[in-house]
């Protein structure tokens, strides 16, 4: 529960369930908004509430439409700010352009920052986001961001849902994930594999393949751990690469599950006993035609994040062991 009544908990069109299970959680009610469109397609917004000095939340995450949402989020950020509102927060789930985050060629632009100058011009005061795609995002704001990890929800997964994990291995299918399979690795008591990606001959035609650099997963139990599966080409070269490599049984474990050109029927036909990924984008739809995609709920995490930053209470609090009491998210 939230301490005092200076709470309004506002979200866009993004992702209204993930929105309705955190304001369950804290025990206040959604501020009535309406986000819609005019027939040109610009955005409009209707804040039914005073927010006039309170603490004001704005869930809204990356989700299929992206550069619709980030407009609404900006908006409602606005919208809040000229109303007088004492300290806004942006709780993004999934920070859009999260992937373009420095210039790794010529002429690239370094999206992720563009975002953060964006929620600064429009009043943000704070930003509340989840397993950012690299952590010198953070960097890219001149305001507090916490940096919230599905971590221990997915180690809690692990422990209770993967037979056998005792005898098993965390992989990453490549070197960017190194540090979070270690991480988990270390405290799960585990071994860790590192995949490297590589083209399998000299033109640029020539078909992708995985080759294992750290590691051996043969007789073991294979638990993938990413980030973010969009494509989902990556998924499926490291599930077969650790079949071919004699891995027993193959899970895989995603933050942000996009599949914004994945074919839920490709992965399907994985190797694969599972995917688990976390709701910060909505997966009704991807469920309902792929049996072995599992979500894991974060709304218990994003709500307690809510109601410290409230309350000025410690977030790193979050990363103990509370997480695996009352396993209720899957």
């Amino acid at each position: 529960m939230l301490h005092g009544n200076s709470v309004k908990f506002l979200t866009g069109n993004s992702h209204p369930e993930l929105a309705a299970a955190v304001a369950e959680r804290l025990g206040t009610p959604l501020t009535p908004c309406t986000v819609t469109k005019f027939s040109n397609g610009e955005i409009n917004v209707k804040i039914s509430e005073s927010v006039r000095d309170e603490d004001v939340f704005i869930l809204q995450s990356a989700c299929r439409d992206v550069n619709d949402h980030l407009m609404e989020l900006l908006i409602l950020v606005s919208a809040c700010k000229g109303a007088s509102a004492r300290r806004i927060t942006a709780v993004i789930p999934c920070y859009p352009y999260a992937r373009m985050d420095k210039k790794d060629k010529s002429r690239a632009p370094i999206t992720a920052k563009l975002v953060a100058n964006m929620l600064a011009v429009a009043g943000c005061d704070h930003v509340i986001t989840m397993d950012l795609h690299a952590s010198q995002i953070q960097g890219f704001f001149d305001f507090p961001v916490d940096n919230l990890y599905s971590e221990p929800l997915m180690i809690a997964y692990i422990k209770h849902h993967i037979k056998g994990w005792q005898d098993g291995i965390i992989v990453s299918p490549d070197a960017g994930g190194a540090k979070r399979v270690t991480a988990i690795a270390d405290k799960l008591g585990l071994e860790f594999a590192l995949f490297h990606r590589k083209r399998d001959g000299k033109t640029q035609d020539a078909p992708e393949k995985m080759e294992l650099l750290v590691g051996d997963v043969r007789n073991k139990v294979a638990i993938l751990v990413d980030d973010m599966i969009d494509t989902g080409t990556t998924l499926a070269l490291a599930a077969r690469s650790l079949k071919e490599n004699g891995a027993l049984r193959t899970y895989a474990l995603v933050s942000h599950g996009l599949f914004s050109e994945a074919s839920m029927n490709v992965i399907e036909s994985l190797p694969l006993e599972t995917l688990v990924v976390t709701n910060t984008m909505p997966q009704q739809d991807h469920q309902k035609s792929c049996t072995k995609l599992v979500t894991i709920d974060i709304s218990s995490t994003i709500s307690e994040s809510i109601r410290r930053t409230h309350n000025g209470e410690s977030i790193s609090l979050l990363f103990g062991d509370w997480v695996d009491v009352g396993m209720n998210g899957f």
